[in-house]
């Protein structure tokens, strides 16, 4: 099975092309270090929540859009060197350009263990 490192971040309406350009600056570095896939996906149904929600888990800000993402790996391994290579390959440093509060990014690492389609 395949492994996924999944994240939320709240990102300002108004900056959502600045994000779409800087996923597609980072792309290829993460295909270079073994990505298989990966998808960005933008709020357009996400209704705040009583107890827990996307927007709560966020902290969402009044003019901001709550990002839901994944990257493919074809396992940990893969994964866990490309993180590791944020320290050490200068090509990262130019994809840093964050259109958005990392403070409130979410994110994980995820074994599968049910796909289907």
């Amino acid at each position: 099975m395949t492994y996924v490192s999944g994240f939320l971040t709240p990102v300002p309406k108004a900056n959502k092309e600045a994000y779409i350009a800087s996923a597609r600056k980072a792309w290829p570095l993460f295909k270079d270090y073994g990505a298989l896939a990966t998808a960005e996906c933008w709020e357009a149904d996400v209704p705040d929540g009583v107890h827990t929600s996307f927007p709560m888990a966020v902290k969402r800000e009044p003019g901001e859009a709550v990002v839901f993402g994944w990257i493919l790996w074809p396992d940990r391994e893969t994964a866990d060197r490309c993180f590791a290579s944020f320290e050490t390959d200068e090509r990262w440093h130019e994809t840093m350009d964050m259109p958005f509060d990392g403070k409130r990014m979410i994110w994980g690492g995820f074994e599968r263990v049910f796909e289907a389609g």
